[in-house]
C-alpha cells in the first residue's frame, strides 16, 4: 500500500473542502435546520407520536440521512470527475499508485467529509429538538458505513459523467426522491400495504430503517437486514469501481 499517495490524495481533497467551507457546509446545515424549523416544530406540533417517537424526534434519523447521503455522492463525483475535466487524471493513471489506493483517497475523504457534516448536523438538531441515541456505536456504524457506500457511488457516477450536469442527474432525479419516498418523514407501517411491499424495493428505506433503530430502536426493518443490505449495495460498487479500473472505462479515453 502506497501510503504517501494515499495521504496525498486525501489532503487534497480535503484542502478544496475547507476551501469551500460555505457551500460544503454552511449550506446544507442552513437547508436541513429549516426542515427542523418547518417539519419539527410547525408541524410536528401537530402530529402524533410514531411508534412511542415525537414527530419531531422521529425524522432527525432521516433528515440526516437525506443530507448524508446527497454530499457523499456530491464530493466522491466532484472529487474524481475535476482531474477527468481538468486532464490530470492520467497524471494520476501513469503514475505507481494502484487502482485500490486511488479509490482509498478519493473515497475516505468523502466518506469523512460526510461524516463531519452528519455529526454536524446530528449537533444542530439539539437545539430544535431533544432525541436521544439508545446505540450510539451503531449510530456511528451506520453513518460511517452509509458515507463509504454512497462515497462509492459518487465516485462511479464521477466516472461516468461526461459533463457537470450529468453529475446532478442522478441525485437529482433518482437518490434523492427515493430518500424521500424511503421512509425519512413517516414509518411505511402508515402506508397501505400494497405500498408497504412496493417500498421495500426501495433500498433507502433499508438505511433510513437501520439508522433510526440505533436512535430509539424502533424501525421498519430489522437492523440486521439493513445492515446486510448496506453492505450489499457496498459489495455492488466496489466491483463497480473494480471494472471502472480494469477496463479504463471513461478514464483512458
Amino acid at each position: 500500500m502506497n501510503i504517501h499517495a494515499v495521504k496525498s490524495i486525501y489532503r487534497f481533497e480535503m484542502a478544496r473542502w475547507f476551501r469551500t467551507l460555505a457551500q460544503s457546509v454552511i449550506s446544507p446545515v442552513l437547508s436541513t435546520s429549516l426542515y427542523f424549523v418547518v417539519f419539527g416544530s410547525a408541524i410536528g406540533s401537530r402530529m402524533q407520536a410514531i411508534d412511542g417517537v415525537s414527530y419531531a424526534a422521529f425524522i432527525v434519523p432521516g433528515l440526516i440521512m437525506l443530507s448524508l447521503l446527497g454530499e457523499s455522492i456530491s464530493n466522491a463525483s466532484f472529487g474524481i470527475y475535476m482531474p477527468k475535466w481538468a486532464g490530470t487524471i492520467y497524471e494520476l493513471l501513469s503514475a505507481p499508485v494502484s487502482w485500490i489506493e486511488t479509490v482509498t483517497g478519493y473515497v475516505g475523504a468523502a466518506a469523512t467529509k460526510s461524516v463531519c457534516l452528519g455529526l454536524l448536523i446530528l449537533a444542530t438538531a439539539r437545539i430544535f429538538v431533544p432525541y436521544e441515541i439508545l446505540h450510539p456505536f451503531w449510530m456511528l456504524g451506520f453513518l460511517i458505513l452509509t458515507a463509504i457506500t454512497f462515497s462509492l457511488f459518487g465516485f462511479v457516477i464521477g466516472v461516468w459523467a461526461d459533463d457537470f450536469q450529468k453529475l446532478q442527474i442522478v441525485p437529482a432525479l433518482v437518490v434523492t426522491p427515493l430518500t424521500f419516498l424511503g421512509g425519512s418523514f413517516y414509518s411505511i407501517s402508515m402506508l397501505p400495504p400494497i405500498w408497504q411491499k412496493i417500498t421495500l424495493f426501495n433500498p433507502v428505506v433499508y438505511l433510513v430503517s437501520g439508522f433510526r433503530w440505533s436512535f430509539y430502536g424502533v424501525s421498519d426493518i430489522g437492523v440486521g437486514v439493513s445492515f446486510g443490505a448496506t453492505l450489499c449495495f457496498m459489495g455492488v460498487c466496489l466491483a463497480a469501481v473494480w471494472w471502472v479500473f480494469k477496463t479504463g472505462y471513461r478514464l483512458k479515453t
